[in-house]
């Protein structure tokens, strides 16, 4: 099997393959882990505020993403959303999203879900009478939260976090639905074109494990270190 094996297409696709499909799936994973974190965040806070009924709509939309397939939200997102905003716009034809946007948008609002139970957990995992200390001391709930409580939380739960972005980077595989050219995307069309099927996803298989493996190396190193520091 692996005598008929043409390594030249590899070699020659690499520019393409890494230049083009792995800048855009790196992009994308660290531009919605950011926005994942930010929006994570606040849902977090929201679930555990006492605000009445803020704790209800962040819970079901927690609930919500969570129990539904990410390639079916991605489908939604940059097939329906076109038509849901000419409806509320009132425009002639359908709102042209585009589909970086469309797939940027969708990472970013589906692991935010994942990043608010990481988050909350982080939270509630500080002592309360820090936060009745800083009461004790007259400082504003918020300003608690982003100097004291916030900042121990992330540092508790960073392994996590890094460790939620390593299934994002392996889920930006599910852009070729909306034909966005990542790094699968990219080894798929070189593939159709060249009719070199097994060497090219058996390259893309092993480009995956090796970038996993080596994140989730670190992620581990890290964690002891953070445990040291403890």
């Amino acid at each position: 099997m692996f005598s008929n094996i043409d390594w030249n297409v590899i070699i020659r696709s690499l520019p393409y393959l890494f230049f083009d499909g792995m800048r855009f799936t790196i992009m994308l994973t660290l531009m919605a882990t950011a926005g994942g974190i930010v929006i994570g965040t606040l849902l977090a806070l929201a679930r555990l505020s006492n605000i009445p009924g803020l704790s209800q709509i962040a819970g079901t939309y927690v609930n919500l993403i969570r129990s539904m397939p990410l390639v079916l939200v991605i489908f939604w997102f940059y097939f329906l959303v076109p038509y849901i905003g000419q409806w509320i716009t009132g425009a002639s034809r359908p709102i042209q999203v585009g589909a970086f946007l469309s797939a940027l948008v969708t990472f970013t609002l589906f692991e935010a879900a994942y990043f608010c139970e990481i988050m909350r957990a982080g939270i509630q995992s500080i002592p309360r009478g820090q936060v009745q200390a800083a009461q004790a001391l007259g400082m504003p709930y918020w300003t608690s939260m982003l100097e004291i409580i916030l900042p121990q939380a992330f540092r508790n739960m960073l392994p996590i976090l890094l460790t939620q972005t390593i299934i994002l980077f392996q889920d930006t595989s599910l852009v070729y639905v909306i034909s966005v050219t990542d790094f699968l995307g990219a080894a798929s069309k070189i593939a159709q074109r060249d009719g070199r099927l097994v060497e090219m996803y058996l390259f893309a298989a092993v480009v995956y494990f090796v970038i996993s493996l080596a994140a989730s190396y670190s992620v581990r190193r890290l964690q002891n270190r953070i445990a040291i520091i403890r």
